[in-house]
This record gives C-alpha cells, structure tokens and sequence, in this order.
C-alpha cells in the first residue's frame, strides 16, 4: 500500500484483504442484540450517570445554553457502550504519539518550510494567508519563542482492507474534548461494572484516560516557566460555546495547582489587551503568563479585524501561546502532505526508527499538481477524500462531488484552484454494531469510530520539560456519514475497549 505522496500506487490499486483480527473484533460483542428490557435500565443509568458527573453540553433547542453556564444542559451524545479496538494499533498510537510531538516543533521552527509550502495555498485560500501574515510579521520582527507548548492530539481510524492504522490528521489548535473523553471512560467503565454479569466485558480493558489533568498539568508547567507567580492563564473562547463544560473542566488549574484562567474572546482580548515595553502581554489589567486557543482555529472566529489584531497582539508578545502562529500553521493539512513526500520526515528527524514509525501512519496524501492521481480520483472518486485548510468538521468533499469538483477545477482553471485542497486516501473502517445516544434517545447504528491520541509537549530553548502520549478521544458515527466532529453533530463520544 501507498504510504507517501508521491508514490505512482493510487488508491484504486489497494489490494482488499479482510484480517482474522478485524473479523474478531466485529464478532467480540453485539450491543443490538441486548434484551430490551436490559437495554432500557442501561440506557436510563446511561443519562443519570452524565447528569451527575458533568458528560453534558449545551442543548441547541436552549437560546442562552452557548453563553451563561447551567442554561440550557443536556447530555453530551454518546455510545452506550465502548468500540472493540485492537490492543496492538492502540499501542502503536500511543507509542508514536511523542515522536509527533516533536516533529511539529522541529518544523514550527523552519519558517522557510512553512512558507514555502503554504505560498501556493496562501494565494487561494484567505485564511491560510492571514495566518502566514502574521508568521511572516513575527519573523521580521527577530522574535523567538523560547518557550513552547504543544496540546496536540493526532486522528486515527483502522483501515480495513490493510489492517493498518492511518493518521487522519493531526491538530495543533483547540484539540477539543480532552475534558468529557475522560468522563465517557468512566461512565463505560462504570456500566460495564455495574452489568458485568449481563454484558460478560471487563471494565479494565477500557484505558484509563486523564486527558483534562494532563492538559491542565502541562498548561501549569508553562505558567511556571513563564516565572511570574501574579500572572494568569487566558483561555480564548468563541462568543458563544456549546461546549463550554469541556472547556471548564480545564479549570483543574485553579483548584489543583491555583493557577488562575480568565476566559476571553479574540474581540475581548483586542479590546482589553496592551503589550508592556518588555513584552509582557496584559488583558484586562491581569499580567498573561499562557494563551490557550480554544477558538481561533476557523475562519468564522475572525469576523472582524478585531480578532486579527488580537491575534497579531498576542503573538507579538512574550506570553506563551499554545499554539503559537508557527504551531498552529504545522498542523495545516498541506504541511500533512508535505511531510507525507519522500524525505521530508528525514529533514525533521534524525532517528530511522522514529522516521519509520511517524511514515507507517501516512495515508496517500497528494497535493492537485499530480495529473495522474487527479484523473484516478475522477475515474474513481470514493477511493479519495478532498480536504482543505480548514478545521472543526464539516469541510472536506467525498463520493460523486470528489469527481464534480475536480472537474469544474479543470474547467475553471487547476492552478488558481488546486492550492487550496489536498487529495487523501479514502480510509474504510471496519464497521461496527452501536447503540447512540443522543437528546436522551437512543438509535441502533452501524458504525465507525476515529481514534485520538492526545500529545502534551513543553520545551524551554533547549530543555524538554514534557513529551509524552496524554490520553485519547473516541468517537463513533453512522456508517453512512463522511464527516465526523462531535461539536459540528456528526459523530458521538466513545471510548476504547481493547481486544
């Protein structure tokens, strides 16, 4: 199979091989067939579990539920029960997960890499360039960030026709649920517990997940490196957030190690924040020790040149920002596929084992330029996905539009339009039987599941402070669906139950 952008193997030359293990994990466990009876109290526990344990988000049906806290709950949507997942492609993702890490700060420092790549796509798509200004901005100004911060989490989904586990993309802004990821591992550990003698699964195969208190340590470690015992952390926030409960479980901070957050919006912090003549960043009179964006990441959180200025504003100054603009910009799906092309990871990496492990995850990524591979994607278009510079679920094209779009493509002019889109290898998972739960019903589906690895990393000029695997996030949706982000509706929270 192809594992490199510029391998002349199209996706249509996959060879289809079904495995023993994935047949078993398919035979593990049928949650469609539970009694009905049996399956109604597992589901009211379900809801009472998440009621009082905080799995909740704010109800759509709710007009204030995005912007005053205790408005408005609901719980969050859920599968009632964990997905079999194979012990040995769990390890791997774990396993590879600091290498990952150190791989987006290696290329966040080459500013020519970052340019370079993304002047193509800078031309066609806004954002990217508004992005690329700003890193641009900062290199004429001589700044350098010292130190660097990195709450990451890398996408997976086991491909069935090769049994192999391929990265679906990597994010190094607002990695969003490592809060409510952790409480969906303790309500099914907490099921599998309480109806042991029905369902015969053993809570210990869920692993364990500390998502939120690894995030918060790692953030408090910043803070302390930054030395300035009075300053806080800001949280950048959208004006209105559904998923606010996620968020706030990062308040560990305050109770556990009493560092205090304030959170803000991109306008608020344009508004209230001013740069001291040395750097210090202050918003709202509070000295800023760490900058965490869980906004920022899409075009529609800049409605305005307030944001920009905001995001210019912290970027300019010495508080540490996770992710900085370079960061931000080495988790672009181009750099993806840039660094999917023969020996590119060797520029980053030294280590042939690290270098092997990182390109044994790569899908067949390929940027537009490549005539051969867009006619295989139009002659066979399931066979790819579409993607663009864009995040938060709900942007990339598949199926019959994958052919329709590159067609109009040619019409209209490739060039102008190619830069703005990266082809990948449609990935098929193997797919499942689930039980959803969603607004407190619950649909039997046949489904799929996407598994994140989270990835904290802390580096003080030469000095490593933290590089490790920091827990993971599941999610599961309908077969059917293409796209698969909580927060925009497609998909379910999961957990992991290893076979």
């Amino acid at each position: 199979m192809a594992n490199n952008a510029s391998s002349s193997i199209s996706p249509s030359n996959y060879t289809e091989s079904a495995t023993k293990q994935t047949e078993a994990l398919k035979s593990l466990f049928d949650p469609h067939s539970i009694d009905p009876h049996l399956l109604q109290k597992i589901e009211y526990d379900a809801l009472v579990w998440s009621s009082l344990h905080g799995l909740l988000v704010g109800d759509r049906a709710s007009e204030k539920s995005g912007r005053i806290p205790g408005v408005g709950l609901i719980h969050a949507p859920i599968s009632l029960l964990p997905t079999p997942f194979p012990e040995s492609h769990w390890k791997q993702a774990c396993e590879v997960a600091p290498i990952f890490n150190e791989l987006v700060d290696r290329v966040s420092l080459d500013s020519e890499f970052l340019q370079e790549s993304l002047s193509r796509t800078k031309k066609v798509d806004a954002f990217t360039a508004r992005l690329l200004d700003i890193h641009a901005k900062i290199l004429d100004m001589g700044k350098k960030e010292e130190i660097r911060l990195g709450l990451h989490r890398s996408d997976y989904m086991l491909d069935e026709q090769t049994n192999s586990l391929l990265q679906i993309e990597l994010n190094t802004i607002s990695s969003s649920f490592p809060g409510l990821s952790c409480l969906v591992s303790e309500l099914h550990r907490s099921l599998l517990h309480q109806y042991k003698q029905h369902l015969a699964l053993d809570p210990l195969q869920i692993p364990q997940n500390n998502a939120v208190g690894l995030f918060a340590e790692t953030l408090y470690r910043a803070w302390a490196e930054y030395n300035n015992p009075r300053a806080v952390v800001v949280i950048v926030v959208q004006t209105e957030e559904r998923n606010m409960y996620d968020q706030h479980w990062i308040s560990t901070l305050n109770f556990t190690y009493e560092v205090r957050s304030i959170r803000r919006t991109l306008g608020e912090i344009d508004a209230q924040g001013e740069i001291l003549p040395d750097g210090s960043l202050i918003v709202d009179g509070e000295a800023v020790a760490v900058v965490y964006f869980r906004a920022g990441y899409a075009p529609t959180d800049y409605p305005s040149e307030s944001e920009w200025s905001a995001r210019l504003l912290i970027e300019q100054s010495c508080a540490v920002k996770c992710p900085s603009i370079s960061y931000h910009l080495a988790g672009t799906k181009k750099i993806q596929q840039e660094l999917a092309k023969p020996n590119q990871l060797e520029r980053f990496l030294e280590n042939k084992d690290d270098i092997a492990k990182v390109r044994k995850c790569f899908a067949g990524l390929w940027s537009l330029d490549d005539s051969s591979i867009i006619k295989d994607a139009i002659e066979n278009p399931g066979l790819y996905v579409m993607k663009p510079q864009r995040e938060g679920g709900g942007n990339n094209i598949y199926g019959e539009d994958v052919r329709l779009s590159l067609q109009r493509m040619e019409k209209e002019g490739m060039e102008e339009n190619a830069a703005a889109y990266i082809l990948m290898q449609r990935i098929f998972p193997v797919i499942s039987r689930a039980v959803l739960m969603r607004d407190g019903i619950s649909h039997k589906e046949h489904v799929i599941s996407e598994l994140g690895i989270y990835g904290t990393y802390l580096r003080n000029k030469t000095d490593v402070i933290v590089n490790d695997n920091s827990g993971y996030l599941m999610r599961t949706k309908v077969s059917s669906s293409n796209e698969g982000g909580v927060a925009a509706g497609f998909a379910v929270l999961d957990s992991v139950y290893l076979v």
